[in-house]
């Protein structure tokens, strides 16, 4: 392996095994900036003029993008907010909200914080007692509602783009997440290309082409602050399985990754495309929604019953 970079030739700290590149921290910043600013033009996420809201958890991943999409927005006419979401975990959420207060004010980004509480009547704590039974597991529960929530807040921002900082790893995991739950439909939502909803809003991924521990890498080099400990009820869906089988994958044959992304794109534009493109209004809360009743709605409903 090279002690140097390949781009500048100073004292290299990492090393691409997948494409084989040696780079120095400087370099490497400067690459998945670069990656974000080329995924964001080949999939036209930004428009001149947009108001974009970071949705920022206080993970590496978000906090990341925020600094990246700050500095990107910035050059090309558009601007950016943060929105946070607590869900209400006590002895958990506290910390990172802390810390994303702190980074957007050193940003000088506005930041939006919603909860459950105030939006639903309830915590996630709230809804896990609720629940019938674990099969309906944390992260079901969680991420209907969080959906909704940075909706609410972007909108609350005067925001027209959501950006979550969903990584490649992430958009792989869920992708297997729907082909083992037989979910064709969700697959097509899985193509890189902004969402738009009937609201005015379009939600977009600039990090969907970039390895998750290459982000991490880039939040240590810029000195990011974030919060380490993870969330105590992501282990109950099958995500956690299928990251370390694909990481295990990973370890083993470098780019394996890469080639399952590239797949997925495929795949997932050809059922975007021949899917109905067809939107409803929510009966009880007149929001946009694929069915008679929204995914919030009937996930309350069945909480409440």
């Amino acid at each position: 392996m090279k002690s140097v970079c390949d781009r500048c030739d100073a004292k290299s700290a990492y090393h691409r095994f997948y494409s084989g590149e040696t780079l120095c921290a400087k370099c490497l910043s400067r690459s998945l900036q670069e990656k974000v600013a080329k995924t964001i033009s080949k999939y036209s996420m930004i428009k001149h003029g947009d108001r974009v809201a970071v949705a920022v958890s206080g993970g590496k991943d978000s906090l990341s993008l925020l600094h990246i999409m700050n500095t990107l927005c910035g050059k090309h006419g558009s601007s950016v907010c943060a929105v946070t979401v607590d869900e209400g975990i006590e002895g958990y959420r506290e910390e990172s909200l802390g810390i994303v207060r702190k980074f957007a004010s050193q940003l000088k980004v506005e930041h939006e914080i919603v909860s459950y509480k105030e939006l639903y009547g309830v915590s996630l704590e709230d809804s896990l007692h609720l629940r019938k039974e674990k099969k309906m597991s944390s992260c079901a529960i969680c991420g209907t509602f969080r959906r909704r929530a940075i909706d609410i807040a972007a909108e609350s921002v005067g925001a027209n783009v959501i950006a979550t900082a969903h990584n490649l790893d992430d958009v792989l995991q869920t992708f297997m997440i729907n082909i083992l739950a037989g979910d064709v439909e969700r697959i097509g939502w899985t193509y890189p290309e902004p969402v738009g909803y009937a609201e005015g809003l379009r939600k977009i991924k600039p990090f969907a082409e970039i390895y998750e521990h290459e982000i991490a890498f880039y939040a240590l080099v810029n000195e990011i602050p974030f919060q380490g400990e993870e969330c105590p009820h992501m282990n109950e869906g099958i995500r956690t399985e299928i990251r370390e089988f694909l990481n295990k994958l990973e370890k083993e044959h470098p780019g394996v990754k890469y080639n399952a992304y590239n797949t997925m794109v495929k795949l997932a534009k050809r059922v975007k495309d021949t899917a109905s493109k067809e939107h409803a209004k929510c009966v009880l809360c007149g929001r946009d929604s694929t069915n008679e009743i929204c995914s919030v709605c009937s996930m309350m409903i069945t909480l409440k019953q």
